[in-house]
């Protein structure tokens, strides 16, 4: 799949023709992006009936936090048929780097930090549990594979299990 630089994106943006499809969770999206986007979860691409109406070779800039989940999300919509798919790489980490311009809305923990948050309660939690029954050794021996698979393969279960949860809908 092809990419562009944030600011050939920024670029891209007086294209009347270009949409601007972001995939990151509704609560991200209200905290900061680009402006005139379309908003669809990476994991509800596949099956948003606005975006089957679309002609196939409309052009589509795809847009998320770092740019992983615009690349699944470019893959769902290559097996529908488009062909015209960019992904803005490094996503809105590095369209801020760049200082280009954004819409700041209201400040949310993000889903990096959440992710941080819930495997260290996990693996903490499973550390004190073992001391009592060494049975709980499992979590955070599983929780630690976790992370390492995340890293390898840049793709985090956990992460996207905690984007459905209710507060970051």
């Amino acid at each position: 799949m092809k990419t562009i630089t944030p600011k050939e994106a920024n670029h891209k943006r007086s294209d009347p023709n270009a949409l601007f499809l972001d995939v990151r969770t509704p609560a991200e999206i209200r905290e900061c992006s680009i402006g005139d986007c379309t908003s669809v979860p990476h994991d509800k691409v596949a099956h948003c009936p606005d975006l089957d109406q679309l002609p196939r070779d409309q052009a589509i800039v795809l847009v998320c936090g770092s740019g992983k989940r615009a690349e699944i999300a470019g893959k769902a919509l290559t097996g529908k048929g488009f062909t015209n798919l960019v992904v803005m790489e490094g996503g809105m980490q590095e369209w801020k780097k760049h200082d280009l311009p954004v819409t700041e809305g209201e400040a949310v923990m993000s889903l990096e930090r959440q992710v941080r948050i819930a495997a260290g309660g996990l693996v903490a939690a499973g550390s004190v549990m073992a001391y009592f029954n060494p049975m709980w050794i499992a979590l955070p021996v599983f929780v630690g594979c976790g992370l390492v698979f995340a890293g390898l393969t840049n793709t985090c279960g956990m992460g996207m299990l905690i984007a459905k949860m209710p507060w970051n809908q």
